[in-house]
């Protein structure tokens, strides 16, 4: 916990501090610039209004007038003759003033400098405006503050900006922590989950916070928990299956083989009927292995499909050839409707007629009287197939669980007709590997359909 929160906690302040340290640099060279320029503009206005207003550079009550004013403004004040000499000043001692300046001047222009005292080593901001009388240079006006008095006030400006720095920074940390922690706890929790999973407890489930990526993350867990569950479900109830599909056969030809060993028979005719189970039980064997390997190869994608441009009509009455004799055993009828000109579609022949003989065997099996429906007709650039009998049926609450491995509607009568319960599952993945659709309706003691419907070949 501490690492992510540490890890989150850190990126965000040093977020906040690129983002604060250049802001409150910049808001502090604002305050500062702005302050010095409004001192800088009133020690302008106050020379020249100085500059215009005095009349005598050799009256003294005249000049110690400007001195009281400098006091009352807290301003300093130094006044020079076109000579270069001081003529009057508020105390203070500062370097002479350069050629450069003196020529600028005499021309009437104003200057704006900084200033040292050289007795106090104090450091001014001073603004001069020439004494211009008669259209003649008569002296000029310096107007001074104290950059001490300037920095003051900034310096105040600045705490408040350290300060405020100081204040947003601790709740940045506390933000920060509070935030951390909001988006930690779900993905510890998700972590946790994901350990306990690792461990076999798919009964798991995490909370889902929001519908933002943390959300989908916490959604896909839990998916996983419940599809692993139903992989472990599912491969315990294969594996049992399994077993009792093999035990059954087994136990069977272990009997019988015994019966025949011993001479545990009474007639010929009973001889050739154990010999006829143990045939029987021997192909149930080979059909339920070689149906477990199609499903296995299916299901790692490792099937072999041999796909080109057939005609499916074609593979469909071989496929009506080897389920005759079965028909006609049953006394079965059988009803074929194939439109002429039906389009090719691209699939492999061989295993569209394990389809069809599937179909065709199960409606065989399961119908007892009556009849058993082919339908072939192309429409929406698809070929539609129906294959439908009117045997037992099947319930409403087993369509669902038709295709599934294993599933039998009713186990008992399946295993006596022979079926291995792998049949549809093989049908229906078959058909989805040659891009097809395969779908089931049925109503008890009616009948079944099955239809099925592939893409027309470019």
């Amino acid at each position: 916990m501490n690492k992510i929160v540490l890890k989150l906690g850190g990126t965000i302040m040093v977020l906040f501090l690129v983002v604060l340290l250049p802001l409150g640099y910049v808001a502090n060279q604002i305050f500062t610039s702005f302050y010095y320029n409004q001192v800088q503009q009133e020690v302008d206005e106050l020379s020249q209004k100085y500059a215009l207003t005095i009349t005598s550079l050799k009256n003294e009550k005249y000049l110690n007038m400007f001195k009281t004013l400098a006091d009352l403004t807290n301003k300093e004040v130094y006044i020079i003759n076109a000579n270069g000499k001081v003529i009057a000043d508020s105390g203070i001692k500062i370097e002479n003033l350069s050629s450069k300046d003196i020529g600028l001047l005499s021309k009437g222009e104003p200057i704006q400098k900084r200033f040292s005292d050289s007795r106090t080593e104090s450091r001014y901001l001073g603004s001069g405006y020439p004494i211009i009388q008669s259209d003649t240079f008569k002296g000029v006006f310096f107007v001074l503050a104290s950059i001490n008095d300037v920095k003051e006030p900034v310096n105040k400006i600045r705490d408040l900006l350290i300060l405020s720095a100081v204040g947003a920074l601790f709740l940045a940390l506390g933000f920060t922590f509070l935030l951390s922690k909001k988006m930690s706890d779900p993905l510890l929790e998700m972590e946790q989950a994901t350990r306990e999973i690792a461990k076999g407890n798919l009964d798991i489930q995490v909370s889902i916070p929001s519908n933002d990526e943390i959300g989908s993350l916490g959604k896909a867990i839990n998916d996983l928990a419940l599809e692993t569950n139903r992989y472990r479900s599912n491969r315990r109830e294969f594996f049992a299956n399994i077993s009792h599909e093999l035990r059954t056969p087994i136990s069977y030809l272990k009997g019988y083989a015994h019966v025949l060993k011993q001479g545990l028979y009474r007639t010929e005719g009973e001889r050739l009927h154990y010999l006829n189970i143990i045939e029987n039980e021997t192909e149930r064997m080979v059909r339920l292995i070689n149906d477990l390997f199609d499903l296995s190869k299916m299901e790692e994608g490792k099937i072999d499909l041999q796909m080109s441009t057939i005609d499916l009509t074609e593979v469909l009455e071989n496929a009506l050839l080897k389920v005759k004799m079965d028909f006609e055993k049953k006394g079965l009828t059988l009803k074929t409707q194939i439109d002429e000109n039906v389009p090719y579609i691209e699939a492999d022949g061989i295993r569209l007629e394990q389809i069809f003989t599937n179909l065709l065997g199960n409606a065989v099996r399961y119908t007892e009287k009556g009849s058993v429906s082919v339908n072939v007709w192309n429409a929406g650039n698809k070929v539609h197939v129906i294959i439908e009998d009117t045997g037992v049926g099947i319930p409403e609450k087993d369509l669902p669980l038709v295709f599934e491995r294993f599933h039998r509607v009713e186990k008992s009568r399946s295993r006596k007709l022979g079926g291995t319960g792998l049949g549809l599952s093989i049908v229906r993945n078959l058909v989805e590997l040659q891009n097809g659709t395969i779908s089931v309706s049925s109503q008890v003691g009616k009948g079944t359909r099955f239809q099925l419907s592939f893409p027309v070949a470019e």
